[in-house]
């Protein structure tokens, strides 16, 4: 049997592909981070400004998480995928070539727009090409392929632009992006029959659609569960304090508090991001092997609230902390994908798609939040001074930044500790005649 038609290997294939473009996609939402200082320079903007700029990317990415559950269930992950790639690519020529910051808002924008669709038809392909009991550990290592691109936006992200400059690097990724696009429709086939393949041993076979009415029905059984409003305020306070100190503020803290470059500072949000790869897969095998999904992510909660307080308690922190606090807390943060199996164990096979949009949504909506919220929390405390057109922020304005993201934590463990009470003794729902049963 050939590589291609071997099911098995086949499926690495299909999701290789799509993981390719959603590594772009946390590229992306974190390169603002080491663009920030070249931003501001580019475009003369204020921290709030360059927090809209950075949010610009989650304003359409957090409003169509649903619409891509829903589009990739009713039609399936390959071409709602590609599509998406293709868009988030032209996005992202657009932010290089923008002469103006409105043009640079609107590239931006696109690429979010594009990037909206991947995370939840990665999802969507896994479900349709790997069993249940392998469905924890694949949306673990899915995040961690997503960390690592938020890795390589930290000091290989700085090394190119230094050498190439942010304008030719933006349109490289955006010409990457493209030729993923065009792999994932020759191999990202939405199941194993839709290739002309025999099925995977124990993955139910299901259509690769789903009526436009029964996904209605999905929505609404899941809008009423208040197991679903857990999950998705925690991710709204994790995923956006999370974005926002990683993916922007991050950088600008080190440079200001300990005059170091943006390259140097880079690497430890690279340290960072290593631990952000190991955490989501470990958690996941340790949760498909356990069967304990809600403990580990009320472990993340705390850890995540933790960490900041340690920031907003003490602001400047020693850079050899920096680096072993960023690397083990996002180790042990590991446990926040286990939201996506959650809410699918939760819901039939056929609403995979919808569910993971519909707590993702409010995710991004906290990502579109904070990097604004923050940026002014810091503008209130500029020192009036920039340095090659960079404002400088005082060591007090970002231990409130931190503070905040303290109280996020807060809030985040105090859901994942309500879900965990809540649904400590439920079991999945494995198919479609177990929708009618209540989600015990």
């Amino acid at each position: 049997m050939t590589l291609l038609a071997d099911p098995y290997r086949r499926r690495w294939i299909g999701w290789g592909l799509l993981v390719s473009a959603f590594f772009l996609v946390s590229l992306h939402r974190s390169s603002t981070g080491v663009l920030s200082e070249a931003l501001m320079r580019s475009f003369d903007t204020t921290g709030t400004s360059l927090g809209l700029l950075h949010s610009s990317f989650f304003y359409l990415y957090a409003a169509f998480q649903v619409p891509a559950g829903l589009l990739t269930d009713r039609y399936g992950a390959r071409s709602i995928a590609a599509i998406g790639t293709a868009l988030m690519s032209v996005g992202s020529i657009v932010f290089g070539l923008a002469p103006t910051y409105a043009l640079a808002f609107t590239g931006r924008l696109l690429v979010g727009f594009g990037a909206s669709v991947l995370f939840v038809a990665t999802l969507r392909f896994c479900a349709n090409w790997f069993r249940p009991d392998e469905f924890g550990t694949m949306t673990g290592v899915t995040f961690s392929v997503g960390i690592l691109g938020g890795l390589a936006a930290t000091t290989p992200l700085a090394i190119a632009v230094s050498n190439a400059g942010w304008r030719p690097s933006m349109i490289g990724l955006g010409l990457f992006g493209l030729a993923a696009g065009i792999g994932i429709v020759l191999f990202s086939h939405d199941s194993p029959a839709d290739a002309g393949l025999p099925p995977i041993e124990n993955v139910p076979e299901r259509p690769d659609v789903t009526s436009a009415a029964t996904l209605k029905r999905y929505v609404a059984d899941a809008v009423r569960e208040p197991e679903t409003w857990l999950l998705g305020i925690m991710l709204f306070f994790m995923t956006g304090i999370g974005i926002t100190i990683f993916g922007l503020w991050g950088i600008p803290y080190l440079v200001q508090t300990h005059d170091i470059s943006v390259t140097e500072a880079s690497v430890y949000l690279l340290v960072g991001n290593v631990g952000g790869m190991i955490g989501p897969t470990l958690f996941g095998w340790l949760s498909d092997r356990s069967g304990n999904r809600t403990g580990l992510i009320v472990l993340s909660t705390v850890v995540f609230g933790l960490s900041w307080a340690i920031f907003a308690v003490f602001g400047v922190v020693p850079l050899a902390l920096v680096g072993a606090i960023f690397l083990f807390s996002r180790v042990l943060r590991g446990g926040i994908p286990l939201a996506f199996t959650v809410i699918k164990e939760r819901h039939p096979e056929g609403a995979s798609g919808t569910v993971i949009g519909l707590i993702n949504t409010m995710g991004w909506i906290g990502a579109a939040v904070f990097p604004v919220l923050l940026g002014a929390a810091l503008d209130a405390y500029w020192t009036g001074e920039t340095v090659n057109g960079t404002r400088v922020y005082t060591e007090f304005g970002y231990r409130v930044a931190f503070a905040i993201a303290t109280v996020s934590g807060l809030i985040a463990a105090i859901c994942a500790i309500a879900l965990h009470v809540r649904t400590r003794n439920d079991r999945p729902i494995e198919s479609e005649t177990d929708v009618e049963q209540p989600a015990s």
